[in-house]
């Protein structure tokens, strides 16, 4: 599968007035494609600190720097591509079996990440080989 049809970039409407901003994320396909289940944020890492390394069997994510910025390097098997996070309007929908790295932490980055599942470590891969082969394994049910 083509990377571009594994991952989006969300840009969120802003409903603020002159008291400030007002940003809402609505799941079940209102904004996000799927039941929010989980919330979690990433805060007061560095910009040397490399958090995620790991894909997911079945869990969909939102990631939305709230603020500061931050770096996600996506990548499916064939292809990677790095895409920043610098608007806290800006959503990256991130689809299962996508490998996912966020680095390149700015001192004031709060990185919130709107999961489709509850925590289950069981379906995390850690290890970037591991993914490889599961990908394979994966690619030759389809063809079969």
């Amino acid at each position: 599968m083509k990377l571009e049809k594994q991952y989006k970039i969300i840009e969120f409407v802003d409903l603020g007035d002159e008291r400030g901003n007002l940003v809402v994320i609505e799941g079940d396909g209102t904004d996000i494609p799927f039941t929010i289940r989980r919330v979690f944020y990433i805060y007061g890492s560095d910009a040397k600190v490399m958090r995620g390394q790991h894909a997911n069997r079945e869990t969909e994510f939102l990631l939305v720097n709230v603020s500061g910025t931050s770096k996600v390097r996506v990548d499916n098997g064939r292809e990677s591509l790095v895409i920043e996070l610098n608007r806290p309007r800006m959503g990256l929908y991130l689809s299962p079996m996508v490998w996912k790295d966020m680095y390149d932490f700015s001192p004031d980055s709060v990185l919130l990440v709107l999961a489709s599942r509850h925590y289950d470590g069981a379906e995390y891969i850690r290890d970037y080989q591991e993914y490889l082969t599961e990908l394979e394994k994966m690619e030759g049910r389809a063809h079969e």
